[in-house]
């Protein structure tokens, strides 16, 4: 392993990373707000298997939707299907939960029309809900562990990312730098407080500056 791959290894993909510790510490806040969490259904928006199957909860049941194929085999208590909820027609055709999870995925919608959708399908699924994203003004950008990332021009951000060594994949052309890029628009907190009007927007910390933000609803 390389010497960057390992730094991004320490910080985000290794068991013992300091990612890993923010994702045990948001589980453990989770649970507080669903103290009820083993007996709820629970249908993550772009969540995935093994997200759960790692975690220390385990809800009723969790049914998985996602743009990208899940695996063939799964625990009996996970469903899966592919979908995009931003579809009006979708919601309804997946049926009633308890609980949206969703983590780290309303930042990829696409603008503010898809995100109003994304939303509104929310509202529809459940009458309680958990949706974290990444915030803006964090000054690290959390998916290419680049600093200020956020706030370059697109084009730079495109051209940057086939070059920046903590990046995941690194794109090989410039069509897959900008696709790389394009659809990721970090939220800030005004935006949040607009999208979820009757939900408690909370916030992660780093050393006192805001990592994250999560709109929870733990009651009807």
């Amino acid at each position: 392993m390389s010497g960057l791959r390992a730094l991004r290894n320490r910080f985000v993909d290794a068991p013992d990373s300091l990612g890993e510790r923010f994702r045990a510490a948001r589980w453990e806040r989770f649970r507080n707000c669903f103290p009820g969490i083993a007996d709820m259904r629970v249908v993550d928006l772009g969540g995935t298997a093994s997200n759960w199957t790692r975690s220390p909860l385990r809800p009723k049941h969790v049914h998985l939707v996602n743009l990208e194929a899940h695996p063939a085999e799964l625990p009996d208590w996970i469903t899966a299907e592919i979908a995009d909820v931003t579809d009006p027609e979708i919601p309804g055709k997946l049926g009633e939960f308890d609980l949206v999870v969703s983590n780290s995925t309303i930042e990829h919608v696409g603008g503010p029309s898809q995100r109003r959708r994304f939303v509104a399908a929310i509202e529809q699924l459940a009458p309680l809900h958990w949706v974290q994203t990444p915030y803006r003004y964090f000054p690290v950008e959390p998916h290419f562990l680049a600093p200020g990332f956020q706030f370059l021009p697109l084009a730079a951000q495109a051209k940057l990312v086939r070059h920046w060594p903590l990046t995941h994949s690194r794109p090989a052309t410039p069509e897959e730098g900008m696709d790389a890029v394009i659809n990721i628009e970090l939220l800030t907190r005004a935006e949040m407080g607009y999208l979820f009007p009757r939900s408690v927007i909370l916030s992660e910390r780093v050393a006192g500056l805001t990592k994250s933000l999560t709109a929870v609803r733990t009651r009807v």
